[in-house]
């Protein structure tokens, strides 16, 4: 007996929309900007299908137009859909483009949905003896199942694809014949197409109303059996519940016809395929791909494999991107075949060094280089305690060596003492990917590097900001060289992860040099990029110089007062424990403070916070979010308890009980990591801890400071703050006179600005109007509209509108600047700091109103927020030149915003505060004054 043949249909939006979502919180962004998540989200799981299933014959759907029928049925049909994100209508184009390459038949038709044209397909195969698997979430198309049609939805967030046969539908939807799944629909509505449906029936009705009567016709027949609302609602809707039942029936008789050769699965073009895929810089995926078709998609047999419709476990391993990878991986699994070279398929003369006299010989080369590449191989990736295991150097692509470092830590010092010479001079540039790391490494066996540092994954930010700056993506996109995992030397993280002392020396022999040679090849690619987008000077003159300055500050870390942050938790503690039994008096029970679904019953459901329209998650459920509650503070003290509540656990988690576990053994101290490469902007951030983002607006955040204290009691900590460096910056970058002149003269600018736009003299300007001031001063750089105003003072939507336009009256080259800002970034794409930063702005010509605001509002405020980082920068290089040249015992600390922190020894307070002061406000000249506010304390909080 022959064995059926299998079609499977994709539903191509649905599975584009999915995949793009999916990536939602983490966008896939290539080195020229653009969004590909839509595109990987579809391509996984075609490729996915045609790895599990091996399918014989497969096409892909897509809508053009909407539907004509419906459309004219109900105008209203569809018609609250959001507008579709620029990232899918880009998508589309690329999408066809592969199918077309892969010899998919695409298949579309004018005014008619791909629901339609995939029922009307599996319909027609189905009477020519085939299984139709139709690939999609979309719960709609269970009405289309029978003994031959299944629904075949794609693997996503770790649980294992579904295969929906006659029986899952009847079970899922509890009804006895799969076309009831229409009546559901019908009688449910669907919010997302506008389908009215009736009102009041949800899905619990509705599967009860089917068990009873069977169909929407025999409901609507016998409406006198209801009671109450529910029986005037559905009477009074008997149309549009007939309406809404025809709109969500799928047709089966569109214009198209399946030609079973026209939807055979072949051979695709390889060779387009991937150039496609180089261009979206899709790396993990053409492998895939190669390697896919290298095995074929025909069963050994030439045979057509038969169909086990069966959900499968969630135990498979996934490569759909739905399958939980990891969150930088393209897909869940990888190799290392075809697309890119490799060390396996390249030439390449890496040597190890041994012994003095071979290191004799190596130094001779080394010392005749003017650029040199190296790489530090350790046991750990903490820089405070990792010991060194090896180093590579590369100064010729594809040739390299590499020298051992003995366990033994005197034997070790000898050898990295024989390499002093090189790291010491100063003609020679050192080349390296991530150096802050090397540099802290080889400062604990008593190294300085010396002479011009080029870092590559710096380099790499200031020329392509938003992309991910990691060795592998940077080699694999612009050397179409594929690097060796670490993971194939030590083992993945965990228990079994070996060090790499355990490494056999020929492996790491190969490994790092490789990474020595990569590092060498990709400054020779970014070094002309730097020149074509004028970020030379930045690199040479800020960012390269600040790295060795950040590498002292995480070596030196802070003090920190652990018994303290224990009396502090005791505190918080009680405090949480006293309002949760204040939160439980006024709810009138008890119930889970930190389950945002019992916290939306109680103050929405059974306390009737907020009125009867209370918004919603997709998952039905009360949106109960800082943004929703803050608004509702003033009507109920729950509320604002709550929200108090929230604060105190974060504080108690993230930091209080967190700080005392980052205190580093070794030196007793919290050494923090600044990175230079994250924040588009140019700000530094920091990790471990993130001292960025401690609280400084409540009382009990700012009491977290107090942990941070001085060296001994002969240290004193000390603050230096630019005072509103963002609107000097605005001020200076507009020209606007009138705020210029207000800085030159040293007035408080919120009470210049108050005096201005409420028409009042200087001395006469309230604390209210003043407030008011200040909150649009800093809000006008971030857009801020009536709408936002209001909500942040007590004005009226109308107050807030005249607030802004006198402000704008009285400062209009600053409106005049800030439409300026915005034609230069659709014009260019980009905008600029005062030190040619740039941030580039890929949806400032969205044609979606809100992506397009965002990149407007980019615009105006990047170029301050940028400029601001670039200025504290040059501050911090500057000030750290000093401290080391003059000998100071003196240290800085930590970089927080728009403030340094310094551990200064109490013989040099009174001297250092004044050279402090003044490397800070001539940092950079601008048209108006920089100032720095100081102050000192035995601990932070005290000094700020």
């Amino acid at each position: 007996m022959s064995q059926q043949k299998r079609l499977f249909l994709l539903d191509a939006y649905a599975l584009i929309f999915r995949g793009y979502y999916a990536f939602i919180k983490n966008p896939r962004i290539n080195s020229k900007g653009m969004d590909t998540s839509a595109i990987m989200g579809f391509m996984n799981s075609l490729l996915d299908v045609i790895k599990r299933e091996k399918p014989d014959h497969l096409a892909v759907a897509f809508d053009k137009g909407g539907s004509l029928v419906r459309t004219e049925m109900f105008t209203e049909y569809k018609a609250n859909r959001d507008e579709t994100p620029e990232a899918i209508k880009v998508a589309v184009p690329y999408i066809q483009e592969l199918l077309k390459a892969m010899h998919i038949p695409v298949i579309e038709l004018e005014g008619c949905e791909a629901d339609d044209l995939i029922g009307t397909l599996a319909k027609q195969a189905e009477k020519q003896n085939y299984q139709v698997f139709m690939v999609t979430p979309d719960k709609d198309f269970a009405q289309l199942v029978s003994e031959n049609i299944f629904m075949y939805r794609p693997a996503r967030m770790g649980n294992g694809i579904e295969i929906w046969g006659v029986p899952e539908v009847l079970e899922r939807f509890e009804i006895e014949r799969p076309e009831q799944v229409i009546d559901f629909l019908g009688m449910m509505g669907d919010a997302v197409d506008n389908i009215p449906g009736l009102p009041g029936v949800g899905e619990k009705t509705a599967k009860k109303f089917l068990k009873d009567y069977g169909t929407m016709e025999n409901l609507l027949a016998n409406t006198h059996e209801l009671k109450g609302k529910m029986k005037e609602n559905i009477e009074a809707n008997k149309e549009k519940g007939l309406m809404s039942k025809v709109l969500a029936t799928i047709i089966t008789d569109c214009d198209v016809t399946f030609h079973e050769e026209d939807f055979e699965l072949s051979t695709p073009d390889i060779e387009k395929v991937e150039a496609i895929f180089n261009e979206l810089e899709f790396r993990r995926m053409a492998e895939q791909f190669q390697k896919l078709f290298d095995d074929s998609t025909q069963p050994e047999s030439g045979a057509p494999k038969a169909a086990t419709p069966k959900a499968s476990s969630k135990n498979d391993q996934q490569f759909s991107l739905f399958g939980g990878g990891e969150p930088d991986s393209e897909t869940a699994e990888t190799t290392t075949t075809g697309f890119y070279n490799t060390i396996a398929n390249t030439d390449h003369f890496y040597q190890a060094v041994q012994g003095t006299m071979a290191i004799n010989f190596l130094m001779r080369d080394l010392m005749k280089q003017t650029s040199v590449s190296f790489d530090t191989e350790t046991t750990g990736v903490n820089p405070l305690i990792a010991e060194l295991v090896g180093m590579s150097f590369s100064w010729e692509k594809g040739k390299g060596f590499y020298v051992p470092v003995p366990a033994n830590r005197e034997e070790a010092q000898q050898v990295i003492n024989l390499f002093l010479p090189f790291f010491e001079d100063e003609n020679i540039e050192k080349v390296g990917q991530n150096l802050k790391y090397d540099l802290e490494v080889l400062a604990q066996y008593g190294v300085t590097v010396k002479g011009k540092i080029f870092d590559t994954m710096i380099a790499h930010y200031l020329i392509n900001p938003d992309m991910r700056h990691g060795m592998d993506i940077l080699s694999e996109t612009y050397l179409k060289y594929s690097p060796v995992s670490i993971e194939t030397l030590i083992g993945k993280k965990g228990k079994g992860q070996k060090s790499m002392r355990d490494v056999e020396l020929d492996l790491i022999k190969e490994y790092a040099v490789e990474d020595a040679d990569i590092t060498l090849q990709l400054k020779e690619v970014f070094a002309p990029m730097l020149e074509s987008t004028d970020t030379r000077k930045l690199f040479d003159e800020i960012e390269i110089p600040l790295m060795p300055v950040l590498a002292a500050m995480e070596q030196e870390g802070i003090n920190l007062d652990v018994p303290y942050l224990k009396e502090l938790a005791a505190e918080l503690s009680a405090d949480i424990k006293k309002l949760e039994q204040q939160i439980y008096e006024t709810a009138g029970e008890s119930f889970n403070l930190a389950s945002p679904k019992q916290l939306g019953d109680i103050l929405f459901d059974k306390l009737k916070i907020g009125g009867a329209k209370q918004k919603k998650t997709k998952t039905g459920q009360y949106a109960t979010g800082e943004e929703v509650l803050s608004y509702l503070a003033a009507e109920n003290p729950i509320v604002a308890d709550i929200l108090e509540w929230r604060q105190l656990v974060k504080l108690l988690n993230t930091y209080v009980e967190a700080l005392p576990l980052q205190v580093e053994p070794s030196t007793g101290r919290v050494h923090t990591d600044y990175m230079q490469t994250v924040a588009a902007t140019g700000r530094l951030s920091s990790n471990n801890p993130n001292l960025q983002n401690i609280p400084v607006r409540t009382e009990r955040g700012r009491q977290i400071r107090k942990a941070f204290i001085a060296r001994n009691e002969d240290y004193t900590i000390l603050s230096a703050d630019y005072s509103q460096i963002e609107l000097r910056i605005i001020a200076a970058l507009s020209g606007d006179p009138e705020m210029v002149s207000a800085f030159q003269k040293g007035e408080d600018i919120h009470a210049s600005t108050a005096a201005k736009v409420f028409n009042v003299a200087l001395n006469e300007v309230t604390r209210e109007q003043r407030s008011h001031a200040k909150t649009v001063n800093f809000g006008i750089v971030y857009g801020v509209s009536a709408f936002g105003l209001s909500n942040q003072t007590s004005l009226s939507r109308s107050e807030s509108k005249e607030l802004i336009d006198a402000y704008y009256k009285t400062y209009p080259r600053l409106k005049q600047y800030i439409s300026e800002q915005v034609e230069i970034a659709r014009e260019q794409g980009y905008v600029q700091t005062i030190s040619g930063r740039r941030r580039y702005l890929k949806d400032i010509n969205s044609q979606n109103m809100v992506v397009r605001g965002g990149a407007e509002r980019n615009a105006v405020n990047a170029p301050i927020q940028g400029s601001a980082a670039d200025i504290i920068k040059i501050a911090m290089i500057n000030i750290q030149k000093r401290l080391v040249d003059e000998g100071w015992k003196s240290k800085m600390l930590l970089q927080v915003h728009d403030e340094l922190v310094f551990d200064v020894h109490n013989s040099e307070l009174e001297k250092i505060k004044p050279m402090i002061k003044q490397e800070m406000e001539s940092a950079f000249k601008l048209d108006v004054p920089l100032e720095v506010d100081m102050g000192t304390g035995k601990n932070w909080l005290e000094a700020h």
